[in-house]
């Protein structure tokens, strides 16, 4: 569908999985469909800094009695961090990492959780979403300080440290076990969606009604209306332009994460690399400038953006088919000049609305 040169055609024929065919930033027609872009009330908001970024929760404006739960549960980052990360000696991972590959290591039930998730995902996705590819990125961003693309060789290294099938989790034992030396597991794709997750289940216990809460800013979790809306406003950045909002979502009991290149990427003897890589050959993912899902679980929207930013267009309409849960817009990379064209899998004309 064009939108400029179509105006009978609707929000509807569009948000139906098309592509649309018109520059970023233009108008879609929402004045012809009566349609108001949703804006954010005033809010309330606490925050943490954990994970090494803001973790915060916003409430509306009039609900103050809630904020001194909130800020009790945004503790329970710390606590999480301190199970799942990489980067102190004295965590739970770092332990499994140290010992998996000599012994069966018994789980606590937040990291078994969290890992059962992580793997089941890597496998649906069919190794896009891969817990194991910590070797890659460590190569590729001592190839960036040292201002070198790594050779094949040094890739096909890196590869045989990693991959889904070198992890087994054993459910009756709650255990895991590495089949080789070298095997580590991080949690950095999913971590943060994790923990909103536990986040949420805490505040709908204690009784708050209406909250968004975020992990960096790319990972959000809604419930409850605001401001006498059905949902929260959640603004997409332009992938090419970050102080630009291109979108807004109407984020109404989900989560939404969004992964992108547009932005996050770097140069190596002067070509132009995106941070994302793709553990099935070792390589950065090309083609693709930001993609954003919304699912039930924010750790599936983390772990499930990333794995569409790899496998690409086709893959996301047929697993959003597949799972009617999960919804995706997709900015794949134009071509030399042409412009960007969303692909939207899922959503409803209630959800999307571009500016």
């Amino acid at each position: 569908m064009t939108a400029s040169s179509s105006p009978a055609g609707s929000r509807r024929e569009f948000l139906s999985g098309q592509v649309l065919r018109h520059p970023i930033g233009s108008s879609i027609g929402d004045e012809s469909v009566g349609l108001e872009i949703p804006r954010a009330g005033d809010t309330l908001r606490v925050q943490t800094r954990a994970m090494a970024c803001q973790f915060a929760i916003f409430l509306d404006a009039d609900r103050r009695e809630d904020l001194a739960v909130a800020g009790e549960t945004l503790d329970d980052v710390h606590r999480l961090e301190a199970i799942m990360t990489v980067y102190r000696t004295d965590s739970e991972l770092s332990a499994v990492n140290a010992l998996a590959a000599w012994q069966d290591v018994e789980l606590g039930e937040t990291l078994f959780d969290v890992l059962g998730l992580a793997l089941r995902v890597g496998r649906e996705t069919d190794g896009a979403f891969d817990v194991t590819s910590g070797p890659l990125v460590a190569l590729w961003r001592e190839g960036h300080v040292q201002g070198r693309i790594p050779a094949g060789p040094e890739i096909e290294s890196a590869r045989r440290r990693c991959g889904l099938d070198r992890v087994r989790l054993d459910r009756p034992t709650r255990s895991i076990r590495f089949d080789s030396d070298g095997v580590e597991v991080n949690l950095g794709g999913i971590g943060k969606g994790f923990a909103l997750d536990r986040i949420g289940e805490r505040l709908v216990r204690e009784g708050v009604q209406a909250w968004l809460a975020h992990g960096g800013h790319s990972s959000l979790l809604a419930h409850g209306p605001h401001a006498g809306q059905r949902g929260w406003p959640v603004g997409i950045r332009h992938p090419l332009f970050p102080t630009r909002r291109w979108a807004t979502i109407q984020l109404t009991d989900r989560a939404l994460s969004t992964s992108g290149s547009g932005v996050d990427s770097f140069r190596i003897a002067g070509r132009r690399f995106g941070h994302i890589l793709d553990p099935r050959d070792g390589v950065p993912v090309e083609g693709m400038l930001s993609v954003t899902v919304l699912a039930d679980s924010a750790a599936e929207a983390d772990a499930l953006s990333t794995a569409f930013f790899v496998r690409g267009v086709e893959f996301a309409r047929a697993y959003c088919d597949n799972r009617p849960e999960i919804a995706a817009l997709l900015i794949p990379t134009p071509r030399r000049g042409q412009t960007l064209e969303p692909v939207v899998c899922g959503l409803s004309e209630e959800e999307l609305f571009f500016e």
